[in-house]
């Protein structure tokens, strides 16, 4: 029979008296609906106040249920018991037991052959007695732990006893790490943590060993200060520069306002002289004082107002290149920006040729942009910073095109305020406005003509002009005149296929006018940009090709076994309300050239004797994304007067529904860049890959990199070995993953006849 009853206490109570985590959540589906009871018989004993449910016992609530043979409760004494094959699901998680006995006052209990399971990090956990002791404190007898599926797991951890207090320590005693279940390592006691929150300790340490700093070794101390601040104090020890110190302090004081704030400092023993390709050098004799600092802050006032700081300073300009193999900056780089705290938005390696530190106050409103901006900049390229140009401040108002009243024109707004200042050359300060008016037309569905005229003024006053700069004051109008002519129609093909029901074509030509009047500029101070005479006309046209596809049953399935794939263009699939319908951009095709109008006039003076050139050159853009396993990318540039391409980037992947994969890319730019990129995963079996990886500079004909690597993967274990030889840097690396627990890597390296070896475990 069916009944909603008491008996939500008596499941809540199960799973707080062997998880916090499973208890919670447990909890949580309790309360989002109602709870049936289903048993042989339903009973309630007043005498005793004892609730009994007998007989094939399931009760089931949102997200979950429960089964067993019995399931009493005495409300006068507290105790519970669930027996009889017990079995319990909340979400993906599971418990299980011959016999479940608890006390809901206590919050104490015990599981007879226990077994659980959490699927978050699928994690399996038995004993032949899973005790609840305290509030958080459990005592397990003959206890395992493992991530393998089976019986008869890959590799899993045992103890004979087992005393853990959650958020704290745990014991072992009589411990070993089996493998099939033979005990590979035996450990007759060990300690353990078992933290679920923030806790203060060391972190993992990091061990290295390379030519430019020998032995190198980093542990760092993490200090939970509060609920809203931590520490890291980061001690690293590097047998050829000495000591360096670092401390990283994070705060978050609401999700409004939050920060990081980095700092370390070395007295580097390094010294000799050093010299890069641009031609800077050093010759340092004694031991050098080295240091950085970093402050990345945000405070939101409200939305769409907020104060963001980014302040980064280094003592030298060879910071970044003589770390560049590892350092704070390095470690926290992410390119999205996606943490809020400890994030570093620029890649600190050898190859940053300036450092910008900046802070703005923004306020956006649903059609301009108001930004105060101050930036201070660190040339990396230069021994000092007297010519680099500084913004103290630069603000900028911006307006988006938008209708006037409820006219047709539209209006558009870039203006700026800029206060230049370095201690060599000009600087002073500019002023720049470029409000620009368009008037759309629409003639039906087929063609779109929008002019445009905008005027542009600027007003400078400079200090301390080059002898070529003669105004201290002065002022520039410029207009600019434009239109836009664009067409595109369509046709769409019933093709009826199994997977492709239709296809749409699109060819989209489009015309761009652009005129700028001659100004005479050339005694402008070179803190002022200068704008070039335009008479051109930009077209382009467009072809795209998208598929309308059917979801089947049967793709769905194998979409799901592909889920390894990385060469799927999401940002091309688009799903249909309802369902059962896709749709892939699968070919994209960009023809675009430019014509000089001025350089095509036959009687220019400055082409006398000169052959005009007034075609720029031809730029094609394509994608080609067919299905899921192929894409193809090019970007290319041709010369139409000298017949040279002076860009072709080509990038090609392709993949298969078993796991192989193969990525090529090539980068040519002319005179300046030839480079090849190519990546293979060979999948030889289920379990084993083979990895290939060539990185080369064509031009110069040397390879930066060459790795061979193979990759051994169970259901809850894998092996990972490569050789890499890269820059003059040859590196053997193994890595052993137990999932669940963490990775043990060992790399290892030759020191003769290499300029740089790095090896971490």
């Amino acid at each position: 029979m069916k009944k909603r009853a008491l008996f939500i206490t008596v499941i809540i109570i199960l799973f707080f008296s062997f998880q916090i985590e499973f208890a919670l959540a447990f909890e949580r589906n309790m309360q989002k609906g109602p709870v049936n009871i289903e048993a042989d018989s339903l009973a309630y004993d007043k005498d005793t106040d004892k609730y009994s449910a007998k007989g094939n016992v399931v009760i089931t609530f949102t997200g979950g249920f429960l089964k067993a043979d019995y399931v009493d409760l005495n409300k006068t004494t507290g105790d519970a018991e669930a027996s009889g094959n017990v079995y319990i699901k909340s979400d993906d998680d599971i418990l299980e037991g011959d016999n479940v006995k608890f006390n809901i006052t206590t919050k104490t209990g015990i599981v007879y052959e226990g077994k659980l399971f959490f699927a978050e990090n699928h994690f399996y956990i038995n004993g032949k007695e899973i005790e609840k002791k305290g509030e958080a404190t459990y005592h397990l007898k003959d206890a395992t732990a493992t991530t393998c599926d089976g019986d008869w797991p890959a590799w899993r951890f045992t103890g004979k006893e087992l005393d853990v207090t959650i958020d704290g320590y745990g014991t072992v005693k009589h411990g070993t790490f089996q493998v099939k279940n033979f005990p590979f390592l035996y450990m007759p006691y060990m300690i353990f943590p078992a933290k679920t929150t923030r806790q203060s300790g060391f972190l993992p340490p990091r061990i290295s060993n390379s030519d430019k700093h020998g032995w190198d070794a980093e542990l760092p101390l993490y200090w939970a200060i509060s609920k809203s601040t931590d520490a890291t104090f980061y001690q690293r020890y590097m047998d050829k520069n000495g000591l360096k110190e670092g401390v990283e302090f994070r705060y978050f004081i609401n999700k409004d306002s939050f920060g990081t704030f980095y700092a370390d400092y070395l007295k580097d023993e390094k010294t000799g002289e050093m010299a890069d390709d641009e031609g800077l050098t050093r010759n340092w004799k004694e031991k050098q004082e080295r240091w950085s600092y970093y402050l990345n802050h945000q405070t939101t006032f409200s939305p769409g107002f907020y104060l963001r700081t980014d302040i980064k300073k280094v003592s030298d300009n060879w910071y970044f290149r003589d770390f560049s193999d590892y350092n704070y900056y390095l470690d926290n780089y992410t390119e999205k920006g996606e943490r809020k705290l400890g994030k570093v938005s620029f890649l600190g390696d050898e190859s940053l040729a300036s450092l910008d530190s900046t802070a703005r106050l923004v306020k956006d409103w649903s059609l301009f942009n108001l930004t105060a901006l101050v930036q201070y900049t660190d040339n990396f390229a230069s021994y000092d910073n007297n010519s680099t140009l500084q913004k103290y401040p630069e603000i900028t108002f911006t307006g988006v095109n938008q209708p006037i009243l409820d006219t047709p024109l539209n209006f558009a707004l870039d203006s700026s305020f800029n206060n230049y200042q370095r201690t060599e050359d000009d600087h002073g300060q500019l002023y720049d406005a470029h409000p620009t008016f368009s008037l759309p037309f629409n003639f039906g569905d087929y063609l779109d003509f929008t002019p445009s005229i905008g005027l542009r003024e600027t007003f400078w006053n400079a200090s301390e002009l080059r002898a070529a700069s003669s105004e201290e004051h002065g002022g520039r109008e410029i207009y600019n005149v434009g239109a836009s002519l664009s067409s595109e129609v369509q046709r769409i093909f019933d093709i009826g296929g199994e997977t492709v029901d239709k296809i749409r074509h699109g060819i989209k030509p489009e015309l761009t006018y652009t005129y700028i009047p001659y100004v005479y500029q050339r005694d402008l101070p070179d803190f002022v940009a200068t704008v070039s005479e335009t008479n051109s006309v930009t077209y382009s046209l467009t072809n795209s090709f998208m598929a309308r596809l059917k979801n089947t049953d049967k793709s769905k399935d194998k979409s799901k076994d592909k889920s390894k794939d990385k060469s799927k263009d999401k940002s091309t699939d688009k799903s249909e309300a309802g369902g059962g319908i896709s749709y892939r951009e699968f070919l994209l095709v960009k023809l675009s050239q430019t014509y000089d109008i001025r350089e095509g006039r036959e009687h220019r003076a400055e082409n006398y004797g000169n052959e005009k050139r007034p075609f720029g050159n031809a730029d094609m853009e394509l994608k080609f994304n067919p299905f899921q396993y192929l894409t193809f990318d090019a970007d290319t540039s041709f010369n139409v007067d000298s017949g040279d391409w002076e860009k072709t980037n080509y990038d090609l992947t392709l993949s298969d529904w078993r796991g192989d994969s193969a990525t090529i890319g090539y980068r040519y730019t002319q005179r300046s860049i030839e480079e090849i990129n190519v990546s293979l995963n060979a999948k030889i079996t289920d379990s084993l890959d083979l990895i290939y990886i060539l990185r080369r500079d064509e031009l110069n004909k040397i390879d930066h990199e060459i790795t061979y690597g193979l990759d051994y993967s169970r259901q809850c274990w894998s092996l990972m070995a490569t050789y890499s030889d890269a820059d003059n840097d040859r590196v053997w690396m193994v890595v052993f993953t137990l999932y669940g627990l963490g990775k043990v890597g060992r790399a290892t390296a030759k020191p003769k006849m290499m300029r740089s070896i790095t090896g971490q475990q």
